[in-house]
């Protein structure tokens, strides 16, 4: 994984980054999972699969990362890694294919409840 846990006074901060755009969006989705879970190891018991698009970089990496809140927040689920994904680069924007695989979120204890993905500095 590359990515790295920046300062911050309230939240959670984080810079990722990867040789492909596959690799940033991967190592994002990383740091993003450490942050919910911390070091528990979670079950790759269930499969899931979404696809996001946004019509600039950072809004398809925010719309990517709460699909994660997503999941965890409406279906009860952890995702243990990323089983697929596939990033297109599109005139700015993009779209994402993504295929995770976890477990129930109620078979864990953890205690970093993300609330939501937020835009600052975001670049």
């Amino acid at each position: 994984m590359s990515y790295e846990f920046l300062e911050h006074t309230a939240d959670v901060k984080f810079k990722a980054d990867g040789a492909s755009w596959d690799e940033m969006f991967r190592n994002a989705a990383g740091a993003l999972n450490e942050t919910i879970r911390g070091d528990i190891k979670i079950l790759e018991l269930e499969e899931k699969s979404f696809e996001v698009e946004g019509r600039d970089l950072e809004i398809l990496l925010h719309n990517f990362l709460e699909e994660f809140v997503f999941l965890l927040d409406a279906n009860d689920f952890l995702v243990s890694k990323i089983k697929f994904i596939r990033v297109e680069i599109i005139d700015g924007g993009g779209k994402i294919s993504c295929s995770v695989v976890g477990d129930k979120a109620q078979n864990y204890k953890f205690t970093n409840d993300v609330k939501a993905i937020t835009f600052n500095e975001m670049v």
